[in-house]
């Protein structure tokens, strides 16, 4: 007989593929990105004044709830003892009857009126336990009332200061990023003024190379055309000039000299 195949084995766990692995930490990647940002949004949102007096409110709140548990508890109290005082009165009242029914020789009403005594009596004692319980709860309350009490005024003492501080603390990073601003402004504005004392600088010494040339006559003045009088002036020193040459001439020549001779075209 041909032996038997091989048994078949546990079926193997289906392989991630790396695209799929791709896809997830892309998907995780974003979805921490996300997380990252609505953090950073709500640690920007909250103010830590407004924060202290919400934690604050919660606890007025907390504490309001307290003392209407306890005005509960007490009237609770409050209203058993009234109930019990009833069944004494009663109690009482029919063990008065049950004496004047005596005296009257009814013994059969008289023990009527003891047996509904005692019957109320037993109302009376099952009330006992209650009362003490909601005497211990009522008591309980009172001390949570008080140490809560102490805790709120503790915190709003506490809050008060720590706002304090953070309104200076808020104060001080304003002032510092104004002077922050300030430094940066004043360093633009001196390096505005050193490039404009730069530029008047150069336009000075440029005025006063011109002016030097212009002087020296190296650059002729093209201002425009010089005006009459300076004409008038150029014309009288160079007539002076001619009349003084031509009197050294005269003086050289002598008074009886031949007549002289004509001027040649140029």
């Amino acid at each position: 007989m041909g032996g038997a195949g091989p048994a078949a084995g546990p079926a193997e766990a289906p392989l991630v593929t790396d695209k799929e692995q791709t896809d997830m930490s892309l998907f995780q990647r974003a979805h921490e990105i996300v997380q990252a940002k609505a953090n950073k949004a709500l640690d920007a949102a909250e103010k830590p004044d407004e924060m202290l007096d919400l934690s604050y409110e919660q606890m007025l709140d907390h504490l309001t709830q307290v003392r209407r548990a306890l005005v509960d508890i007490a009237a609770s109290r409050k209203q058993l003892e009234l109930q019990e005082q009833q069944l004494q009165h009663t109690a009482g009242h029919l063990q008065d009857q049950a004496r004047a029914a005596l005296s009257q020789g009814k013994e059969d009403l008289a023990r009527e009126a003891l047996s509904r005594k005692a019957a109320t009596q037993a109302q009376i004692d099952a009330m006992e336990p209650q009362h003490d319980q909601l005497t211990e709860q009522e008591q309980k309350l009172e001390q949570t009332l008080a140490a809560l009490q102490q805790k709120v005024n503790d915190f709003r003492t506490q809050k008060e200061v720590m706002k304090a501080q953070y309104t200076a603390a808020k104060a001080m990073t304003t002032v510092d990023e104004s002077a922050a601003g300030i430094s940066t402004t004043f360093g633009d504005s001196g390096a505005e003024l050193q490039r404009a004392q730069d530029k008047i600088a150069t336009m000075q010494a440029r005025a006063g190379a011109m002016d030097e040339l212009l002087q020296s006559g190296v650059l002729e003045d093209v201002g425009g055309d010089t005006d009459d009088i300076q004409k008038e002036l150029d014309e009288a020193g160079s007539a002076a000039a001619v009349d003084k040459e031509l009197a050294a001439l005269k003086a050289e020549i002598g008074p009886g000299s031949a007549a002289p001779p004509e001027l040649t075209s140029s």
